[in-house]
């Protein structure tokens, strides 16, 4: 071992036995997933196999290695826990209440993500892995009602400045579809002609000048997401 290197290691060892308190905390990632069927938004949940939450669900987490980056880790969780390996996953923010693991200090980082449903199929199901309202989500385990509110709080903030929603839509779809996707994420009705023209204002959309099939009510014409913000985030569709 080179000197530089002994030097290295010596002053890490020192560290550790004078303040052993800093190296006795552990770092997990938690991935809240949203995506939107029967007119509602969903997020995509695990039984918790901790005895301490018996019969509650948990977002799909785990700790972070200690040979692995932080960014890789929710992907590898994801992919372990769900089969999806296709999903675009943006850092929200830490947690670190001090009590918020019933194993010792564990500060955790949430990652989210919106995807199509129908087009990011779960490869899993093991502990009970599906989706669930989020409107009928009253406890989770650990803190993750708390995380998961957060999400939905940023996600709110951001949809009318981003098109962000589109990652939860099909490649084509009406006007109406995507005003339902709206107000299930903000929980409240719109007005038709209001958020139409708010719509237009944005530039998002390409007529494709198509109409809707096999739907009960006068087909509505049909619209894509502009290219340019196809990849918006990260994510893209298929």
């Amino acid at each position: 071992m080179k000197t530089a290197d002994k030097e290295a290691l010596k002053r890490k060892t020192n560290a550790k036995i004078s303040r052993p308190e800093f190296f006795n905390i552990a770092i997990s990632v938690d991935c809240v997933i949203f995506g939107y069927a029967k007119k509602e938004l969903q997020v995509l949940l695990i039984k918790s196999n901790r005895k301490e939450f018996s019969e509650l669900y948990s977002l799909p987490g785990d700790l972070v290695r200690p040979d692995e980056d932080l960014d890789t880790a929710p992907y590898r969780v994801l992919k372990e826990k769900t089969g999806m390996d296709d999903v675009f996953l943006e850092q929200v923010q830490a947690f670190g209440a001090i009590d918020r693991h019933p194993s010792g200090r564990v500060i955790t980082i949430a990652y989210y993500s919106l995807i199509d449903i129908l087009h990011h199929k779960l490869q899993l199901s093991d502990n009970d892995l599906h989706w669930h309202s989020v409107k009928n989500i009253n406890q989770l385990a650990f803190d993750h009602k708390l995380i998961l509110d957060t999400c939905i709080h940023k996600l709110k903030e951001q949809i009318m400045d981003h098109p962000l929603v589109f990652n939860l839509l099909p490649e084509k779809f009406s006007l109406r579809e995507l005003q339902d996707v709206y107000e299930a994420i903000i929980n409240i009705t719109l007005d038709r002609r209001n958020f139409r023209k708010m719509i237009s204002l944005k530039k998002w959309l390409l007529d494709l000048n198509e109409l809707e099939i096999n739907t009960p009510r006068r087909p509505g014409k049909l619209y894509k997401l502009k290219k340019e913000y196809s990849s918006f985030n990260g994510q893209k569709k298929k």
